[in-house]
């Protein structure tokens, strides 16, 4: 046998400050982004060699995890004294697609609000879809995994755990997804904002407002009918929207008697 199969067979040599998974037991993922993208992997035939890789990812082996525009790179401490560097890439949407991507969220004003709020639309994928795109690979040519160990296997298990804990960091921010499309977080938010900035409130509409306690005098009081003067209706604005009462004390009509209340109580 190999003498690098030997000093691989003896296990990864343990380290202290790698990044470990949250999860001790069971499913990694949590939400259903980073358990869709666990899921698609699996439908790669991959199912069987993932999960040689979630006791590295618990164990806290991996070292370091970046992620970039397509390519994603976690540093995996083995059984080598040097780290193995572990890589998996994806093909990033072109500036033009990009562009139609944010017209057709900008254009839905639900999905909008959610991701401007730093939220995943449920049926993001659908939007993609209906372009002709995917957010997540369908064909395992999509990707591409490359490990500097000498595991011939893909993913070994250093890919594995680098899958897993990338798939835990799109639990705590979802953008990463987009960011490793080729969007960062900041720009796709930047680029929303500004194709919906048409529904916001000009200057001169909000000029136009007065403030709440401008109005406090008047708040629970009716606008003047039209065509009574603002005299007229002062203080008595309810009993001149009324249809006259039918009924008189003395020859007086009672809405006339009323008056007097009313304005008082305003007053």
């Amino acid at each position: 046998m190999p003498e690098q199969w030997k000093f691989e067979a003896r296990g990864p040599i343990r380290v202290s400050g790698g990044i470990k998974a949250r999860s001790k037991r069971g499913s990694i993922p949590q939400t259903w982004w980073s358990q869709r993208f666990i899921e698609v992997l699996e439908s790669f035939g991959m199912g069987g060699r993932l999960q040689r890789g979630k006791n590295y990812a618990r164990a806290g082996q991996v070292l370091n995890l970046t992620l970039s525009t397509s390519v994603v790179v976690g540093l995996v401490q083995g059984s080598r004294s040097e780290p193995y560097r572990a890589r998996i890439g994806i093909k990033a949407f072109t500036s033009q697609q990009w562009a139609h991507i944010e017209r057709e969220l900008a254009g839905q004003a639900l999905y909008a609000a959610k991701l401007l709020a730093g939220e995943m639309p449920t049926d993001l994928e659908r939007v993609f879809a209906e372009l002709g795109l995917e957010l997540f690979p369908s064909t395992m040519r999509e990707l591409t995994m490359d490990c500097s160990c000498p595991d011939w296997e893909i993913p070994c298990k250093h890919l594995a755990a680098t899958c897993y804990l990338l798939a835990e960091s799109f639990d705590e921010d979802p953008f990463q997804i987009l960011a490793w499309r080729g969007r960062s977080r900041e720009e796709l938010l930047d680029r929303l904002r500004a194709l919906r900035g048409t529904q916001q409130v000009t200057s001169e509409e909000a000029s136009a407002e007065k403030p709440l306690e401008d109005h406090l005098h008047d708040f629970w009081t009716s606008p003047a009918p039209a065509g009574t003067s603002e005299g007229q209706a002062a203080g008595t604005p309810v009993l001149d929207e009324l249809e006259p009462l039918p009924l008189e004390v003395d020859g007086v009509p009672v809405t006339d008697l009323l008056r007097p209340a009313y304005r008082a109580f305003t007053e």
